[in-house]
This record gives structure tokens, C-alpha cells and sequence, in this order.
């Protein structure tokens, strides 16, 4: 008799748990109607009416699941606020992420609408379009979702939600409660946020901060991220002739300031890629400790050159994540003159490089930007914020402009912060092998505000694929990551922290 009800209470739980895997499927078959639907509102981050649409989206599917929801004015873009009712002793998750995305030029996707979300299996070195009719039971997790912000990142959102769907219809109770922060304008620096979590401090009041946001490592495992890179921008434009000139006639005469624009270039890094400007790098030290957590993470050299098309990197770090430790100077654009088919025989009148500044904690944005410019005061030029006027051009003769963008920070939460710990564990049990944790990422998320009003911990838990060309034409998601995503928020959503 013994036996007979063990065998029962077997039979039972395997067939719960394939009714759980089936909901599960089911769940992620509706994450990709979903995710088709929102991918269809565009959503430019320079579009104001873009944004407003995007919210009225945002705010019928999480109050349909039971979120109190609120639209945040800021000085900018509007952010969008949802909250599960606050249950008395329960530590607070506060999530962000964002729902704008880069512009497009749909002329360089291989689908006629970035917005209208295209399904694509693999074919040889490139992809076959299929049909959404033939998702089914049996969902292909290598088949990819292509369109804008399929992964960077309304992907995140949608699994979310359909996360909460799932753990409700479990009948299952969160051990938290659950804050959500969506921003509007990520993809243009998110300049009104400082002000706005001010501003919303008690609102956005709670323990931990998890921002899902980018992808997860290389190697596809289990990723937890303990801090993100800042960014500042330089834009620099040298001065020659009033006009642009025969090069004929004055080529040997009029200086040139695409030869000026370059000399200052060269000057800033050695033949290795290292900064030379005086105090760029202090503050920085990575001891043995530190490095053991760099080292850990599994990078693959080799991979790393084969995608970039190099043999030998920078010498900033000695390896790649130690070079991420530092702050970089990036020159991201050139221009002076024409080139290709419209090329001219003249002296340019300008030439101009745009540079962004990535930032680590140790280091300040507007400090490195004074460094910068007290550099191109000791090579002998006079800074101005506007174009020399012709008297100013008669009293000197090299000037240069400079314009500063603003300063997104750094943030780093310690490697040894216990909710930290217990993301990685949770991540680990669930998945059952090694958890890559990442010091700090190459990325900016504009987070930074959260941490010093909020006086928070935050922690990156990336859900997408690393190879979902985010920002680019035929941005994807790989089906196989909807899964990874909501395995994950259910996980963690539904393990209690502390006990």
C-alpha cells in the first residue's frame, strides 16, 4: 500500500510539473505576441509623440496586471511609474528599464518596417523569414525576433510582465514588493533623471535597484553586473583659412586644420592606445583581489579579435575587462571637407572631431574634461566656446572650439554586497551552472541618480542575447532569451532574500 502511494504522489508531481512547463511555454508564446505588438508602436527617442504613445501602452498592460500606474513629468520626457500594492515588511525591488529607442533608417534593415517585427530562422550564415503561425508547442529557441527595440529594450518589459502573469496564475506570493521605473529617453542621455528622482524620492523609495538593461556575457551564461561605465562628450573643431581655398593656389600657405585636428589627436595617446594627458588615470587601483574577479569572468581573446577583425588590442589594461576599469577616449567621429566621389582640391575652413569621454567611478567627467582642455592649452591653443571672430583670429593663431556635453556617472555596487550575493545564487540554483559576474560593463546606464538620491545598491541583471545588434539595423532577440528572461524574473521575484 506504502508503494502504491509513493507511486501516486510521483505520478502527481510529475504531472504538475509538466503542467508548470507547460504553462511556461505557453507564457513565452504570449511574451512574443506581446512583444510583436509593442515592438509595432515606433518609439524614436527624439519623438515626443512617440513616447506618449508608448505610455498609454505601458499603462493598460500593467494595470491589467493589477500595478498602480503613474506618468512622471520631468523636464524632458515623461517616465513611467508602476507599483504593485506595498505590503508591510517586505524589502522593496525597484526595476528600470527603458522603452524609447535609437532612430532608424529603415533602408538599412532587411525587413521594409523596423517597427513591424519580423520572425527569421537561421539559414547557413544568414536568416530565413518564417511565419508566426508556425510557433507552436515546440518553440524554436534559435529562431529570432527582428525590429527595433526588440532587445534594447522592450524585450525586458514584456517579460517582465508576462513574469508577473505567470506567477499569479501559480497563485504563488512575492516575498518583495515591486517597483517599476521606465524611462523615455535613455537613448538621449536621459539628461531630466537626476532632477526627477529628487524630485520622486519617496515614490521610488526601496531596497535594491535591479536595472535589466543590455546583454548577458558572451558565453550566454547567467550574468549579474555590478556597475556601468559613465560618459561625457568633447566636440573639438580646429580653424583654418575663413573659407575653404584652392589647395593650388594656398595649399602651402593656408594652414590647414584637418594637420591641426590631427596633431592634437596624436598627442593625447601613445602608439598603444593609452592616454598621455597628465592625471588621466589616478585614483585607479586594482588589487589582487580585484583582479581574481576580472580574470574569473570567461573571455575568450581569441573571439574577442576574430569579432573585432584585430590582432592586437590597446594596452590600457592588460586584458579585456581590466581595460574596462579605466576611463577611455574615444574619438567618434571625424569630419573636414569632403570625401568619396564629392572630394574637393581645397584647404578645409574646419575640421572637427567628436569625442566621447567613458567614465569609471574613480574618476569625474568634468574633471577629465578640464584635463582635456588644459591639454590643448599647453600645445598652444586658445579655447573658445563659439566660432573666432576675425579679430580674434588676427590676435592669435590657433584656436579652438569646444563644446562639453553632459555627464552621465559611473556607478559600481561592491562584489560583495549580500543582495548581490544572493542574485547569484539564486541565478545559479536556477540554472545550474556558473554565474559571470561583471564588475562593471563597458555601457552607460544612466543609474547613477538612483544610487546617490536613493541611497540604494543596484545590480544589472542582462537578459537579452549579446549579439542583438542593439542600436544597429536588425536589432534582434533570440527566442531562446524570452525564456532565460522570464526563468530569471520568476526566479528572482520569487525568492526570498535573507532567509
Amino acid at each position: 500500500m506504502r508503494k502504491f502511494i509513493c507511486t501516486l504522489i510521483l505520478c502527481a508531481g510529475s504531472l504538475g510539473l509538466a503542467q508548470e512547463a507547460a504553462d511556461f511555454k505557453a507564457q513565452v508564446r504570449h511574451t512574443i505576441d506581446e512583444l510583436v505588438d509593442f515592438i509595432s508602436i515606433p518609439n524614436d527617442a527624439l519623438n515626443s509623440s512617440d513616447i506618449n504613445r508608448n505610455i498609454r501602452w505601458l499603462s493598460e498592460k500593467f494595470s491589467q496586471r493589477g500595478f498602480n500606474t503613474s506618468v512622471l513629468p520631468t523636464g524632458g520626457q515623461p517616465l513611467f511609474f508602476a507599483a504593485l500594492p506595498m505590503k508591510a515588511g517586505k524589502p522593496t525591488l525597484l526595476f528600470y528599464m527603458h522603452f524609447d529607442g535609437q532612430s532608424v533608417d529603415p533602408s538599412k534593415w532587411d525587413q521594409p518596417n523596423p517597427y513591424k517585427a519580423v520572425l527569421k530562422s537561421p539559414e547557413g550564415t544568414g536568416w530565413k523569414e518564417e511565419s508566426f503561425e508556425q510557433l507552436n508547442d515546440d518553440i524554436p529557441y534559435d529562431w529570432r525576433l527582428f525590429g527595433r527595440s526588440t532587445s534594447d529594450d522592450k524585450g525586458p518589459i514584456v517579460m517582465f510582465l508576462n513574469t508577473i502573469d505567470l506567477i499569479g496564475k501559480s497563485g504563488q506570493e512575492m516575498p518583495f514588493n515591486v517597483k517599476v521605473i521606465l524611462d523615455g529617453e535613455e537613448e538621449k542621455s536621459s539628461k531630466p533623471l537626476p532632477a526627477a528622482v529628487a524630485q520622486y524620492r519617496e515614490l521610488l523609495a526601496a531596497d535594491f535597484l535591479i536595472i535589466s538593461d543590455g546583454p548577458v556575457h558572451v558565453s550566454g551564461q547567467p550574468t549579474v553586473v555590478y556597475g556601468c561605465r559613465g560618459i561625457t562628450s568633447l566636440t573639438l573643431t580646429t580653424y583654418g583659412p575663413i573659407r575653404p581655398q584652392h589647395s593650388g593656389h594656398y595649399g602651402n600657405y593656408a594652414p590647414n586644420p584637418g594637420f591641426r585636428l590631427a596633431e592634437i589627436l596624436a598627442s593625447m595617446k601613445d602608439s598603444e592606445g593609452r592616454v598621455l594627458i597628465p592625471g588621466y588615470y589616478d585614483g585607479i587601483a586594482l588589487d589582487e583581489s580585484v583582479q581574481q574577479v576580472l580574470r574569473a569572468v570567461p573571455d575568450d581573446p581569441k573571439q574577442i579579435h576574430s569579432l573585432l577583425q584585430i590582432k592586437t588590442p590597446d594596452k590600457v589594461g592588460g586584458y579585456y575587462q581590466e581595460a574596462l576599469q579605466y576611463p577611455s577616449l574615444n574619438v567618434r567621429g571625424l569630419s573636414s571637407g569632403w570625401v568619396g566621389p564629392e572630394a574637393r582640391t581645397i584647404v578645409p575652413a574646419t575640421a572637427t572631431a567628436e569625442l566621447d569621454l567613458r567614465l569609471v567611478p574613480e574618476s569625474d567627467g568634468n574633471r577629465l574634461k578640464g584635463l582635456v582642455k588644459k591639454h590643448l592649452e599647453s600645445l598652444g591653443y586658445r579655447i573658445t566656446e563659439a566660432e573666432p571672430t576675425p579679430e580674434m583670429r588676427a590676435s592669435h593663431d590657433k584656436w579652438i572650439t569646444v563644446r562639453e556635453g553632459s555627464v552621465t556617472d559611473a556607478f559600481r555596487t561592491p562584489l560583495d554586497n549580500p543582495f548581490g550575493n544572493h542574485l547569484v545564487q539564486t541565478l545559479n540554483d536556477t540554472f545550474g551552472q556558473p554565474v559571470v559576474q561583471v564588475r562593471i560593463m563597458g555601457g552607460t546606464v544612466p543609474i547613477a541618480p538612483f544610487i546617490n538620491a536613493l541611497d540604494i545598491p543596484a545590480f544589472l541583471l542582462p537578459l537579452v542575447n549579446p549579439d542583438n545588434n542593439q542600436h544597429s539595423p536588425n536589432e534582434n532577440l533570440r527566442l531562446g532569451q524570452i525564456d532565460y528572461g522570464i526563468r530569471s524574473l520568476h526566479a528572482v521575484l520569487t525568492t526570498p532574500f535573507g532567509e
